[in-house]
């Protein structure tokens, strides 16, 4: 016997091998509270803009013609964006129920700054610096990027040990498929390098063994392609206008 096959058996014996567990990150369409440049933590977070609902519906009908995965759980954080999105492409996963775990939701500014637009917040609390000490206060009474990543890390592995061998969808957020991203790259926390998440993109990942992944896919949005990127302002203006 190889030297290689007595280490895979050894592997197998041990657990090490996993069962290619794969995990589809599909961050949430635009939020409301992007288009209004606030603060939107879990308790004002009203949901996906216009925009928003339309970029969910273009990944679901990319689903529905070409069925990517075959996906065997379908989860979400529990803000109402993550929920929205998860609602809107379940058809093109046969509508399977939404299973809602808060552990995914994104950094959590806490209540003193959850809802403030960026320009108060910036002048009651300075330009957050996010390449500083992760363990520094970015939102007073809110979560500190460790604590954020620790419980992301928490949610990953729960996910992962719950539904070993399977496909688990999470409609989540850029910061959370960020996280997950350091972590299976064993990154630092905060630096090294920047992503930029699009909204409904895909970011596809297969655990091959025990805490080791492969990147399949990183920010798939090709759905979006004649979308506008974001809703201007402009347009937000007019529509509250004629509210």
């Amino acid at each position: 016997m190889s030297e290689h096959a007595t280490a895979r058996g050894i592997r197998r014996e041990i657990g090490l091998i996993m069962s290619n567990t794969r995990l589809v990150l599909v961050r949430h369409g635009e939020s409301n509270a992007t288009v209004s440049r606030s603060i939107g933590g879990p308790r004002t977070c009203t949901g996906l803009s216009p925009l928003g609902r339309i970029q969910a519906e273009r990944l679901r009908d990319r689903w529905l013609r070409h069925p990517e995965v075959n996906v065997d759980v379908l989860m979400s954080s529990a803000f109402p964006r993550a929920r929205e999105t998860a609602q809107i492409i379940a058809p093109a996963l046969g509508s399977m129920s939404v299973q809602v775990d808060p552990l995914w939701g994104e950094h959590d500014p806490g209540p003193e700054c959850d809802g403030l637009t960026y320009r108060d917040f910036v002048d009651r609390h300075g330009m957050p610096d996010w390449e500083a000490n992760p363990y520094n206060v970015i939102f007073p009474g809110g979560e500190t990027v460790a604590e954020f990543h620790h419980r992301i890390g928490i949610a990953l592995h729960r996910t992962v040990r719950e539904h070993q061998g399977k496909t688990v969808v999470v409609c989540c957020h850029g910061g959370v498929v960020d996280a997950v991203l350091r972590m299976s790259l064993r990154s630092s926390l905060t630096g090294g390098f920047e992503v930029h998440t699009m909204n409904t993109s895909i970011t596809e990942m297969v655990e091959v063994r025990t805490g080791r992944w492969r990147l399949v896919r990183y920010n798939d949005h090709g759905h979006l392609a004649g979308l506008p990127s974001a809703t201007s302002s402009e347009i937000e203006s007019q529509q509250q206008s004629a509210e």
